[in-house]
């Protein structure tokens, strides 16, 4: 079922932008670009004092939108992130207190896994649709074709290092069912309000 979730999600989009938003004019202003550009699912990271309130804002004003909570690391915030109104929650790694609360509950989640072993650990608690991170610190394209051969049944989203001119590689392997990335929304252009720009970006990652 949680499985079935998370590719429901994801079968029409392959990139999904990863935002740390600070402020509400700033998180409406980017998610309406962003969708213009063709993407209507979203990672709202936690790693802002905003990031919860962003996604009650955003779920609020722009209903269509399906928002993930990410850098999710504590039940505690596994917990907010559902209050918030998140539609699915990513994790950059994962305790066996997280996964527990997560297979215990009904949101679809993607526990973060750097390591063979973490991924079996996932899977002891019935998750195979992983966040894999840092995607090119630990071997990228090279790593997922290698862990693909013992582990077939598991697909991942790869974040950390990834942009447009990496993601194509990543979308090719038929273990990776998206990538994630901050390239879509650079700091300099959100803060020159540069949403044209930021639309231009996010058609050409809608496009891969």
């Amino acid at each position: 079922m949680m499985t079935k979730k998370i590719d429901d999600i994801f079968k029409n989009t392959s990139v999904i932008p990863i935002l740390s938003i600070n402020s509400l004019a700033d998180s409406i202003s980017i998610a309406k670009t962003l969708m213009n550009g063709g993407l209507n699912v979203l990672e709202v990271t936690l790693r802002t004092d905003y990031g919860l309130q962003a996604i009650k804002e955003l779920k609020s004003s722009i209903p269509e939108l399906i928002i993930g909570a990410g850098t999710v690391t504590t039940p505690d915030q596994f917990e907010s992130a559902i209050k918030a109104g998140a539609d699915f929650i990513v994790s950059p790694g994962h305790t066996r207190e997280l996964l527990k609360v997560a297979s215990e509950g009904n949101i679809p989640t993607i526990p973060g896994v750097s390591t063979p072993g973490e991924a079996m650990l996932a899977m002891d608690f019935g998750f195979n649709r992983l966040k894999l991170f840092p995607a090119e610190t630990i071997g990228g394209v090279n790593f997922l074709r290698a862990i693909n051969g013992p582990f077939p049944e598991l697909k991942f989203c790869a974040t950390g290092g990834i942009t447009i001119d990496n993601a194509s590689q990543y979308l090719s392997l038929s273990n990776v069912f998206c990538v994630g990335g901050s390239w879509l929304t650079p700091n300099k252009l959100v803060e020159l309000e540069k949403w044209k720009d930021i639309e231009l970006l996010a058609i050409e990652a809608s496009n891969l």
